[in-house]
């Protein structure tokens, strides 16, 4: 018995001594890794619904962060798609083309020179002058010039063009010829621009008046001899233009050019509507046709009716489509003036 409890006495007495020299040896400072105790494994989550930490977070702890998605950077002024360049004739047309031909015979061409030889240069230097001078003066705000008719095929992308052109060889400042005719119009054909990029509806959406004159031509088509063009659509079938695009426009872009030459739709449209109201000048492309210089009559008619005095700034561009035509042009010109218009005759 007395060895027993010897042997239990010298149990105790080692292994006190063990716990005292573990605390001797035990360091000043925590190991660098510690066994951490097992934990049990994260369950997967179920389709049970968002719990009430994920779905609405706890005041005073943080909310789990997501990560954003992936956006491309694009400025909120541009609109949503960048429209390509595309040609204005289709390239296997283009090389069809053959060269233009003069509208006038050989022997009208020849008489005409003659006439020019027989009269005297100074007169014709003199004329020039004064049109060049009528052109040039200056203007304080952009003036618009909206050209029109009452039906298609008379011309009146012509005159739009040819208006667009002089316009820009006689002023120093910019001219721009804007197509107001989403209908297929032939204006860029007719100004010589080989691809159609931007259009009326997508300067729209992009124009701010903190934007300067480079600005808004990087958007334009420069046309070759000079000037801007800014096409009513790349030449694909498409929704026409509405009034509050072609009011956007015009009001804006009039800060930057001294002469917008606008190539509207037929009448009665009522964006031409609108820019025969809300022009500074108008044109008016008649057919020389009975029923083209009725129906024109009754155009100026209306303008007549308009708040403001709309007719001392009309002109009535006559054109003849066929080099026989039926209709006498002294007559033609004389009905047409009696609204105190002026009348330009446009021969074949």
């Amino acid at each position: 018995m007395a060895q027993g409890g010897d042997w239990q006495r010298d149990v105790l007495r080692q292994l006190g001594q063990h716990g005292t020299a573990d605390e001797a040896v035990k360091p000043t400072t925590e190991p660098t890794e510690r066994p951490q105790p097992m934990r049990p494994a994260p369950e997967p989550p179920t389709d049970t619904g968002p719990t009430a930490s994920e779905g609405f977070p706890q005041h005073g702890a943080p909310a789990p962060k997501s990560e954003p998605a992936v956006r491309s950077p694009r400025d909120p002024g541009l609109p949503l798609h960048t429209p390509e360049s595309v040609p204005t004739v289709d390239p296997r047309l283009a090389h069809a083309l053959g060269r233009p031909q003069h509208g006038d015979s050989v022997t009208r061409r020849t008489g005409r020179t003659l006439r020019k030889l027989a009269t005297s240069a100074t007169q014709d230097v003199a004329e020039e002058t004064r049109l060049a001078r009528e052109l040039q003066q200056p203007v304080t705000t952009g003036r618009v010039i909206a050209v029109t008719s009452i039906r298609g095929g008379v011309g009146k992308s012509t005159v739009s063009a040819l208006l667009g052109r002089t316009f820009n060889h006689y002023r120093h400042d910019p001219v721009l010829t804007l197509e107001a005719d989403a209908a297929l119009g032939t204006l860029p054909v007719r100004m010589g621009a080989e691809s159609l990029r931007w259009s009326c509806a997508d300067l729209a959406q992009i124009l701010t008046p903190a934007m300067q004159l480079t600005d808004v031509t990087g958007y334009l088509v420069p046309v070759t001899d000079g000037g801007w063009l800014l096409p009513a659509s790349q030449g694909r079938v498409g929704a026409p233009m509405d009034v509050r695009t072609y009011r956007t426009v015009t009001l804006a872009l009039r800060r930057y050019f001294a002469v917008t030459v606008v190539d509207c739709e037929t009448l009665p449209g009522e964006v031409a509507r609108t820019a025969m109201d809300t022009a500074h000048a108008r044109v008016v492309v008649a057919p020389m046709t009975a029923e083209g210089v009725n129906g024109t009559r009754q155009v100026l008619d209306w303008l007549a009716q308009l708040p403001h005095s709309a007719l001392a700034g009309t002109v009535v561009a006559l054109s003849a489509s066929s080099p026989d035509t039926t209709l006498d042009e002294k007559t033609a010109t004389a009905h047409l003036r009696e609204t105190g218009v002026s009348v330009v005759p446009l021969p074949y």
